[in-house]
């Protein structure tokens, strides 16, 4: 099939892009590069080009031949959000009624949808089942939950079938180093570890260490991003082969803190990471886990790549790899990339 990815240019969207690929699809990235990258597009064809313009979809549906979408383009910081709130509700929620109209005009009606586990906000229950009803925290949840539920109505209007799938955290790198994280702000914890493991950052800030948890921060269930580009394939997939629309969660069930990540980026990278602990931030909840039994039900999801061994470790080669074509200088004089360079490539050696 011939796959619109909006978004595609973007961390998830490029391994997804990837993901498809591999499976056989052809992708057509659609992105806009205000926060993608050009280079992260090997896979198939970029389109450059905003959602808002509904022009240019019906155009790129119609000439590309599209079969189907996996919806990935949006805003994607909770902080943000609370400060932002208009960006978040335009980008994230009237982009996607733009895109679902273009979709409808066009007679495509098979999206899988990039929702989050924000929407549920803070559960009574844990781990948190898809039966749990939506109380987001913030504006990115509210816009995600928003999309959920149109989803819902242009099934039962339209009949369209859709995907949901509610990400817990997304890490890690593509393991052959094709693509990895690379946000500007960076927020996401493992790159900012991995960061100020190697001097670039004085600090990595940690938002609350009196969390109602064993060690005072916050839980999250990091989940390796192969293992969820996997998953939108095969949610892709399935829902083609004319099963029922759904939400489903995508984790693996196990809760990290940010201590425990902190020691696995020591461990892998060496080298000390230092701390500053400041105040929590509005917006997050104390522990976010999965209940991952559905997932693994209906897509057979497995999560091979999402050890946090692994996640650190495809993080931390990325990373490497992005700072030794960065700065040579650096590398040049012996400094701490260079340093970490030369374990890394000792480790990654050893398992050759």
């Amino acid at each position: 099939m011939r796959i619109l990815v909006t978004g595609g240019a973007g961390y998830i969207g490029s391994h997804t892009a990837k993901a498809l690929f591999q499976a056989g699809h052809e992708p057509v990235v659609f992105d806009n590069l205000s926060v993608g990258h050009g280079y992260n597009v090997r896979w198939g064809p970029l389109i450059q080009g905003d959602l808002r313009n509904s022009e240019l979809l019906r155009t790129t549906f119609k000439a590309q031949k599209i079969d189907a979408v996996i919806h990935l383009a949006g805003s994607a910081y909770v902080g943000e959000s609370i400060v932002e709130p208009y960006k978040y509700f335009d980008n994230n929620f009237s982009n996607t009624l733009l895109l679902l109209e273009a979709m409808l005009q066009e007679n495509i009606k098979i999206i899988v949808f990039s929702s989050s586990c924000s929407i549920y906000g803070r559960p009574e229950i844990l781990p948190v089942a898809e039966c749990q009803e939506g109380d987001p925290l913030s504006p990115y949840g509210e816009s995600k939950l928003f999309v959920e539920r149109v989803l819902r109505a242009f099934g039962f209007a339209h009949g369209f079938k859709w995907f949901a799938l509610r990400y817990f955290n997304a890490a890690g790198a593509d393991p052959d180093g094709e693509t990895g994280e690379d946000h500007n702000p960076e927020t996401h914890i493992i790159p900012l570890a991995i960061r100020a493991a190697l001097s670039l950052s004085e600090y990595l800030d940690v938002f609350g260490n009196d969390y109602p948890t064993p060690d005072g921060t916050a839980i999250r269930d990091y989940t390796h991003v192969t293992d969820l580009a996997i998953a939108h394939v095969t949610a892709l997939e399935y829902i083609c082969s004319g099963a029922e629309s759904m939400a489903l969660n995508l984790g693996t069930g196990k809760g990290t803190s940010i201590r425990e990540v902190i020691s696995m980026v020591e461990r892998v990278t060496g080298r000390t990471v230092p701390v500053r602990f400041r105040r929590r931030r509005a917006g997050d909840a104390p522990t976010l886990v999965a209940d991952n039994r559905l997932s693994m039900k209906v897509l057979g999801c497995r999560y091979p790549y999402s050890e946090l061994t692994t996640i650190v470790e495809t993080a931390s080669q990325w990373q490497l790899r992005r700072l030794l074509k960065a700065d040579q200088e650096i590398c040049n004089i012996g400094g701490p990339v260079q340093r970490w360079a030369e374990s890394v490539n000792g480790i990654q050696g050893s398992r050759d």
